[in-house]
């Protein structure tokens, strides 16, 4: 089965707890802190696999969740980073995030690697936050956790040539004849529901990739019938060849397709209609074929090659491949780009300008005050509480932060209570967690 869209969800390793641990060998009195870190969470990556073809697998595993660190140990030993998960995409993958819509990698070569979400850092132990006013402290972080995500992947067929054209056109036989593909084929529109890839050998010892893409129909770029999960696999080609019932076996006028799928291309993305084009006349082993023929040539004018062929025959075949692969070497000469997303380039660095992210918020709901922010959260989630000392550095930091004056302001008196995540505590001139 050929599934090309999926949507998943994927979460980094949470890093390992820091440890409170104290020197104890038998001839120091009053060792000093030797807790160690914990280690960081794994990283959740995205590697491409040329043995793919498809995102089948996603189908039935959605979620992708790293190790966690190993936790630190006594004697200031440090615990062990996580292996990293690999999770194996086919190449011509897209990621992006589903609730930003943010492009996170665009995945096309054998190898090619990409972080989707990043491992939390390892907690750190008592040894780091030693001080001359309190060399013993009881204070250990808890990990961090890891980034947690879902992500929608999407599948553009990475083909050099992609063959385009209504349904019933002969696409589908005129790639089993080229090479050694097996698409299925029938007399009936939209046989072909899914891209059928083949590796074709031309006799001078050249070869590409064909892809036999599923018929256009019109109103295609607008998502009609199966439109925009057809169109974004020609995104990829770097040259079309545009199949054309050239005998109107149907009752279809050549040149009028010729024009309403151009349309429907340049209308999905305009950049698309710079690609480089060559028409395979198929189907002229039928009456009126070749009336029609030099109708059509006259309509595109000479900038445009035809070339008549008859797939079911094999008449004008050969000269069609060797144009192909011609045009084909003449593309990748000229550097021709194919479009990959809306951003050409993903970006290695991100500079933001607009206002910084406020720590926190507050707001009051029935008798409690309920203080939000990611950076505060994350706080919570990485001291502690079991140990005094961190429960006092705790409620230093949220001071620090002007999250008690703001309460105030906002109205928050003494026994009031506040919640912060799963946490909850009474607001006094000295926090009382409980």
């Amino acid at each position: 089965m050929f599934i090309d869209k999926v949507k998943i969800f994927v979460k980094g390793g949470d890093g390992g707890n820091g440890m409170v641990a104290y020197r104890r060998e038998k001839y120091v009195p009053n060792g000093g802190p030797a807790g160690g870190d914990g280690g960081k969470g794994s990283d959740v990556i995205f590697e491409v696999d040329e043995g793919l073809r498809t995102l089948m697998d996603f189908r039935y595993q959605r979620h992708f969740k790293g190790e966690r660190g190993e936790h630190g140990r006594s004697k200031s030993q440090h615990g062990k980073a996580a292996a990293s998960k690999i999770v194996k995409v086919p190449p011509g993958t897209v990621v992006r995030d589903l609730d930003s819509g943010e492009l996170i990698a665009d995945l096309t070569d054998q190898g090619q690697r990409a972080i989707i979400a990043k491992g939390g850092r390892g907690g750190r132990g008592n040894t780091r936050f030693a001080t001359p006013a309190n060399p013993a402290p009881d204070i250990a972080e808890n990990g961090e956790p890891g980034v947690e995500r879902e992500v929608e992947l999407e599948l553009k067929v990475l083909a050099d040539i992609g063959l385009v054209g209504y349904p019933s056109v002969g696409k589908s036989t005129l790639l089993s004849v080229v090479s050694a593909a097996r698409p299925k084929i029938g007399a009936y529109h939209f046989t072909t529901l899914v891209p059928n890839l083949g590796v074709v050998q031309v006799d001078d010892g050249r070869s590409f990739v064909m892809a036999d893409l599923p018929g256009l129909i019109e109103g295609a770029h607008e998502g009609v019938g199966l439109g925009h999960q057809f169109l974004r696999h020609i995104e990829r080609t770097k040259v079309l060849v545009h199949v054309i019932d050239m005998a109107g076996s149907e009752g279809r006028d050549p040149v009028q397709d010729w024009e309403q799928i151009n349309e429907e291309i340049k209308r999905y993305r305009h950049d698309l209609e710079h690609r480089p084009q060559i028409v395979a006349a198929n189907k002229m082993d039928l009456p009126d074929a070749e009336d029609h023929l030099a109708l059509f040539k006259a309509h595109v004018g000479p900038d445009i090659p035809v070339f008549p062929i008859s797939a079911a025959t094999h008449q004008g075949v050969k000269e069609l491949l060797y144009a192909v692969a011609d045009r084909l070497d003449q593309a990748e000469k000229e550097g021709i780009v194919t479009i990959v997303s809306e951003q050409a380039v993903l970006p290695e660095h991100k500079t933001y300008k607009s206002e910084e992210e406020k720590p926190f918020t507050i707001r009051k709901e029935n008798e409690e005050y309920i203080v939000e922010g990611r950076r505060i959260e994350k706080l919570i989630l990485m001291t502690n509480f079991n140990y005094h000392d961190s429960i006092l550095r705790f409620a230093n930091t949220i001071k620090q932060l002007g999250v008690e004056d703001a309460l105030r302001q906002r109205g928050a008196k003494e026994g009031d209570t506040i919640r912060i995540g799963d946490l909850e505590f009474e607001l006094t001139d000295s926090i009382d967690f409980s």
